[in-house]
């Protein structure tokens, strides 16, 4: 398995690729992931365009360890498997499905990328794939989309094209999304990928925003896609684990390993009733406070 399909995603940011000054620096802003658009954000004469500036771009600058996914265009279009190509050709680490409504969306991705490694003598399996839910049907297979291959490392709610889908509209209270989100969440859990939420448009409203994310870390989400840079902070902020956190999971593994040594299976940390359920969230926690580089400790 790629080591990359586990890495740290709380942020993933838009850029449309057909503006090369968007794609120049976004690093600076500390990103996890950076989305490069070849599909909505680019209009239909500016395709090709729009593939240049991204093989010159991944080609000539240096994310400093931010992930680079390349969103290609719909399967239904003449434009994805050029995406692909071009994508994998530049050194992408990753290619995001839109649109997908099948495990055989996927496959047929799969077999595009594993052309273009051997095309550009790229590591087999270097390039991983991700998903994006935009409809009812994705929805309700999404559990299937999730197992479709080994280089998928996630699925992505996209709220705007699902409403309309669903015959609704983003109203910002969360209403229309709640199955959706929790539907997904539990597909991607059951079959060990990451999950991620939809962007929040409305770039001013910054306190619905936070409520927004801490709702969806809440519900499990591994991280949430971003339009804007000013965004970032406050979904690494919510996502990333404090002091607190980390002290307490320090402690629940630490006294699950001792207890465990001595056939004790039930006891108590902090005044809270704790028992081997709890060991892998507690390591969860400790791994993702190293990978957000807030932990100091030990472990």
């Amino acid at each position: 398995m790629n080591p990359d399909k586990k890495r740290l995603r709380r942020t993933m940011m838009f850029l449309n690729t057909q503006k090369p000054g968007l794609m120049k620096d976004p690093y600076i802003y500390k990103p996890d992931s950076i989305m490069f658009d070849l599909e909505d954000a680019v209009a239909g004469n500016q395709k090709d365009a729009a593939r240049f500036s991204l093989y010159h771009g991944l080609k000539t600058i240096d994310y400093r360890g931010c992930e680079r996914v390349v969103r290609i265009n719909a399967l239904d279009t003449p434009y994805w498997q050029e995406d692909i190509r071009c994508a994998v050709a530049a050194g992408c680490d990753a290619v995001r499905i839109p649109k997908t409504e099948s495990a055989l969306d996927v496959k047929r991705v799969e077999k595009a990328v594993e052309s273009a490694e051997i095309e550009f003598a790229r590591y087999k399996g270097s390039v991983l794939i991700m998903a994006a839910i935009e409809s009812a049907k994705g929805v309700m297979k999404a559990l299937e989309i999730c197992e479709a291959s080994e280089r998928l490392f996630g699925i992505a709610l996209s709220g705007g094209d699902y409403t309309k889908d669903l015959q609704t509209h983003i109203t910002g209270t969360g209403i229309e999304l709640m199955g959706a989100r929790q539907n997904l969440v539990i597909a991607a859990r059951a079959a060990g990928v990451q999950c991620f939420d939809t962007v929040f448009t409305d770039l001013d409203n910054t306190e619905a925003f936070r409520e927004e994310v801490t709702r969806i870390h809440l519900m499990g989400f591994d991280g949430k896609s971003v339009i804007n840079p000013r965004q970032i902070s406050i979904v690494h902020e919510i996502f990333t684990p404090c002091r607190k956190d980390i002290l307490f999971a320090e402690k629940v593994v630490r006294e699950i390993e001792d207890k465990r040594e001595k056939g004790i299976g039930v006891f108590t940390v902090d005044g809270k009733m704790i028992d081997i359920a709890f060991y892998e969230g507690a390591r969860r926690t400790i791994a993702l406070a190293k990978a957000s580089g807030v932990y100091g400790g030990e472990m």
